[in-house]
């Protein structure tokens, strides 16, 4: 993954931003999108090193709601929602937030209590998919963090105390002069937002619920900016058009195509405008309108790895996935380490229900997790394929895989015992099914029972 985060830049051309699905409302879903995640990680990852954390460790969180809000949590994770990348005027101010929320991580500040309750289940929104799944877990075991409203609103009535908030502040400032990048985004960011102080405590936004703001704070935190090296060093030209593109991604799928005209409108001939206009032809459903715009961004940017996955997208949904196989394939090529591109590849071709290319697709689907163990939609895919085959042990295994990995433990050890029970013993994939069974509470003597059980 590093090598993927650390690279992507050289690999793709300027215009190089990539596209997602169409986005059914949901409040406080949990979003996955390659091209937002690197974005967000190239900019990140250097911070997180100069805080003392290992980046690869750091769990990245972007989640579907449009109130200002962001969190750092049990297991080295943090959160952001989309609505405080939409309200972040720049990358330098979501790079500032994100080192503060670093420098909560790096202290243990983490919010803690709720974190674990079973009954709290997200949705994971998988961008590029074109799939809303109702999960019940978190993508993995190192990132449970659960969806619901009444969670969120655990969140916003926890707090970090002012010493904590001060030493983030100090942290933050600290981890970004050290990266060389400057502090005065989360300056700029504060004082955005400091008339928040004067609102009831239901009024304010959530961030600044956890976050306590104050004039001393900011003045302070003012003063230590000023004093650094980094001090007025603004953002690049590049970095500021890659948060131009993510904003209108984000804006075009998570708003009606209506309101994304509104908001860019023809006259706009940016990249970033001309981008948001095709999503939004893809979101009503105009097709040809869809498929044309992102041709002609194509001819301006052949190499661009995300326009070709929109275009793969835009051509499954609409019930061609022959015609998007080779779309997705040439995101492949362009991306080959991007684990959820390989997801939509092997999509299309199982959607031709070809059985002599189930094992291609298979094939696309393993090497998808060796880039990216932690999506359980790829196992899901994975066990179609093998049940189309009359491979049961195998489907079985896949789907054993699916459970634990949104952390469905009962589930995950029958359909284990299954798999367990139609593969070769002693297999790898025997000794997998094995491992599942065990790492779900279930003893030898277990093992035995449940065999027994499945005998009968």
């Amino acid at each position: 993954m590093s090598k993927l985060r650390s690279g992507w830049l050289a690999a793709l051309t300027a215009a190089t931003l990539w596209v997602a699905t169409p986005v059914l409302a949901q409040a406080q879903s949990l979003i996955r999108d390659t091209e937002i995640e690197m974005t967000i990680r190239e900019g990140a990852d250097p911070i997180l090193e100069a805080a003392g954390l290992v980046p690869d460790d750091v769990t990245i969180l972007l989640i579907n709601d449009s109130t200002l809000n962001a969190f750092a949590t049990q297991g080295l994770r943090m959160g952001f929602h989309t609505g405080l990348i939409m309200e972040a005027d720049t990358p330098n101010q979501f790079l500032g937030v994100l080192a503060h929320e670093a420098g909560h991580l790096a202290g243990g500040h983490s919010i803690r209590g709720e974190m674990q309750s079973a009954g709290m289940r997200p949705f994971l929104l998988t961008m590029g998919l074109g799939v809303l799944a109702a999960l019940a877990g978190a993508p993995d075991a190192a990132a449970v963090l659960v969806g619901s409203s009444g969670y969120f609103g655990t969140l916003g009535a926890l707090t970090y105390s002012r010493s904590q908030e001060a030493a983030a502040d100090q942290a933050a400032v600290t981890a970004l002069e050290a990266a060389g990048v400057s502090g005065d985004g989360l300056v700029e960011f504060f004082e955005e937002f400091r008339y928040q102080e004067l609102f009831s405590e239901e009024r304010r936004f959530p961030f600044f619920r956890s976050h306590p703001l104050s004039s001393d704070r900011i003045s302070g935190l003012r003063r230590r900016v000023a004093e650094q090296a980094h001090h007025g060093v603004r953002d690049t030209e590049e970095a500021l058009f890659r948060h131009r593109v993510m904003q209108a991604k984000l804006y075009a799928f998570l708003n009606a195509p209506a309101y994304t005209l509104q908001r860019y409108p023809s006259s706009d001939t940016s990249f970033e405008a001309r981008y948001a206009r095709a999503i939004a032809a893809y979101r009503a459903a105009n097709t040809d309108d869809a498929l044309s715009q992102i041709d002609t961004l194509l001819e301006e940017g052949p190499d661009n790895p995300f326009l070709w996955e929109l275009k793969g997208q835009v051509l499954f949904e609409a019930g061609r996935p022959l015609e998007a196989e080779p779309a997705h394939r040439r995101a492949v090529d362009l991306l080959p380490e991007a684990g959820l591109l390989r997801v939509n590849l092997a999509q299309a071709i199982i959607a031709q229900e070809r059985p002599d290319r189930l094992q291609e697709a298979i094939s696309e689907l393993h090497r998808s997790l060796a880039f990216e163990r932690d999506n359980p939609f790829a196992y899901l895919l994975m066990s179609q394929a093998y049940g189309s085959l009359g491979e049961d042990g195998q489907a079985r295994l896949a789907q054993a895989e699916y459970h634990f990995s949104i952390r469905e433990m009962e589930e995950a050890q029958r359909a284990a015992v299954f798999a367990r029970s139609r593969l070769e013993p002693g297999s790898a994939a025997y000794r997998r099914a094995v491992d599942i069974i065990l790492a779900t509470g279930a003893s030898l003597e277990d093992i035995a029972e449940l065999d027994r059980a499945q005998e009968n």
